[in-house]
């Protein structure tokens, strides 16, 4: 079972924390999780393997799913 399944978090849930709890439970997520998250939040992103190879000739890694997902929480947050 995934993160999603087993944290309790949906996905707006998840995105509304605070920055530290964040940070916390991103580094409990494995990258299928954040890819999941991502697609999710950007449905016409390209975070599959299989698009990305065909897209842009690699594959999304962890560390910039990461990056990705944290700049779009980021870029969502009212302030």
């Amino acid at each position: 079972m995934g993160f999603w399944e087993t944290s309790g978090f949906n996905y707006h849930t998840f995105a509304d924390l605070p920055e530290r709890k964040l940070i916390v439970l991103i580094n409990a997520m494995t990258r299928e999780d954040i890819i999941e998250w991502l697609i999710w939040n950007d449905p016409n992103g390209i975070y599959h393997d299989e698009h990305s190879l065909k897209e842009l000739g690699n594959i999304l890694t962890r560390s910039e799913g990461i990056e990705i997902l944290l700049r779009q929480i980021e870029e969502n947050r009212v302030t």
